[in-house]
C-alpha cells in the first residue's frame, strides 16, 4: 500500500474533522461506539504483541469515550438511569484491563460496545436516523 504524503494526509484529516462537525447528535453518539470499539480492537492487538504502551494509550482512549458518553448523559430520561450503569460498569472493566492486560476483559468489554452500537443503530433507524455504516 502506497504511503500517504503530507497533502493527502492533511485532506484525510480535514474530512474527518467535516464529518464530525457536520454529524447529528445521534450520529456522534454512533461515531464515539465506533472509536470505541476500534480502539479496544487495537488495544487487544497491542497486549497480544506485548506492546503495553499502545495497548495502554488505546484502553485510555476507551476510557475516555466513555467517560464523555457518560457525563452527556440526559438524566430525565429513565434509560439514562441503565446507560449510566453500563457505563460505570464498563468503565471499571477498563481499569482492570488497563492495570492487568487481560485481553479476555477487552473481550468482553469489545462485546459490550457491540451490543450498545447495534441497539444504538436500531434505535435510529426506527426514528427514521440515517445510519452511515462505518
Amino acid at each position: 500500500m502506497a504511503q500517504l504524503t503530507a497533502q493527502q494526509k492533511a485532506a484525510f484529516a480535514q474530512y474527518k474533522n467535516n464529518k464530525v462537525i457536520s454529524a447529528s447528535g445521534p450520529e456522534l453518539t454512533l461515531m464515539l461506539y465506533d472509536g470505541a470499539i476500534k480502539f479496544l480492537n487495537i488495544a487487544d492487538v497491542a497486549i497480544e504483541k506485548k506492546d503495553i504502551q499502545k495497548a495502554h494509550i488505546n484502553i485510555v482512549k476507551t476510557e475516555k469515550i466513555i467517560e464523555y458518553l457518560w457525563n452527556t448523559l440526559d438524566m430525565k430520561y429513565e434509560v439514562a438511569k441503565d446507560f449510566e450503569n453500563m457505563y460505570s460498569y464498563i468503565s471499571r472493566r477498563l481499569i482492570e484491563a488497563n492495570i492487568t492486560k487481560d485481553r479476555e476483559i477487552v473481550a468482553e468489554i469489545n462485546e459490550h460496545m457491540h451490543a450498545i452500537r447495534d441497539n444504538w443503530v436500531q434505535v435510529m433507524k426506527a426514528n427514521n436516523i440515517a445510519v452511515k455504516e462505518a
